[in-house]
């Protein structure tokens, strides 16, 4: 079951009940519009309704085996989920239909998040690797490795002081952390293809970013949780430029601007 609680008083509002198994993630839509969705091993997501008494409005349906996390785009347009069997699923949450599969995974995947502009998705897979994709075409636009060299299709599923648990988006939109079982934290910007910084951290679970990007938090499976002040770094007029023209336009538009190719590839992420 899933108990929905009033903050400020502590009381218990809500009890959701109609997952078979384990909920594995929780995510609110960050349009505030009390949109719910939970992710669970009975293979399904479900969106609620808090507004209306948490009525279950939607099953989404496409998971052939458990779903370990969901995340809202920016502009909750779209839902990511992830899971196991290499699933990576990107949904249409304004009809409840799945967009597509995102190919590529080698193993189970386990955590996603997107970049604050929408125009990013970053996934985190028991394959030692996080992928960075534009979701609006389905392509592999980075690949951060944590396994040097990177285990061939066959033995992705080996190697397993290597998997990665958790990325988190900072909200600078340049920088990605991840969680590993090799006892690190990385910490990588999206225009390089190794970490900035690492801090040694042993059973790491999860890991989120303060609201301002200075900080950021993991939780490890001992029950503690730990701090590290990120690397501050003033973005770009031209990154900010291309955060706020990608809030409001998904790959296809700016591809089809007329301006020189260049500047369509900065745009895309591709450079």
């Amino acid at each position: 079951g899933i108990k929905i609680w009033d903050v400020y008083t502590g009381k218990l509002l809500l009890n959701l009940v109609d997952h078979t198994e384990v909920v594995r993630d929780l995510t609110f839509a960050p349009d505030g519009s009390l949109i719910l969705v939970s992710a669970s091993r009975d293979k399904s997501l479900r969106v609620w309704d808090l507004k209306d008494d948490g009525n279950m409005m939607k099953v989404l349906r496409g998971h052939q085996n458990w779903v370990y996390s969901c995340a809202f785009s920016p502009d909750s347009s779209m839902l990511c989920s992830v899971g196991a069997s290499k699933a990576v699923f990107l949904w249409n949450m304004d009809k409840y239909t799945m967009i597509r599969k995102l190919e590529g995974h080698h193993h189970d995947v386990v955590a996603c998040d997107f970049s604050p502009d929408g125009a990013l998705l970053a996934t985190a897979s028991y394959d030692t690797r996080v992928y960075i994709w534009d979701p609006h075409t389905g392509g592999i636009l980075m690949e951060f490795g944590h396994l040097f060299p990177p285990p061939t299709p066959i033995f992705a599923g080996g190697a397993n002081d290597r998997w990665v648990r958790s990325v988190s988006f900072s909200h600078d939109g340049l920088h990605v952390a991840s969680l590993a079982d090799d006892k690190m934290v990385r910490f990588w910007r999206i225009d390089e293809d190794y970490p900035v910084q690492v801090a040694p951290l042993s059973n790491g679970l999860c890991c989120a970013f303060s609201t301002d990007g200075s900080v950021l938090a993991a939780g490890t499976h001992d029950g503690s949780v730990y701090f590290w002040a990120t690397p501050r770094q003033v973005p770009s007029l031209q990154h900010l430029c291309r955060m706020s023209i990608r809030r409001v336009m998904p790959t296809q538009e700016v591809q089809e601007l007329p301006i020189p190719s260049k500047v369509v590839e900065f745009l895309s992420y591709r450079i």
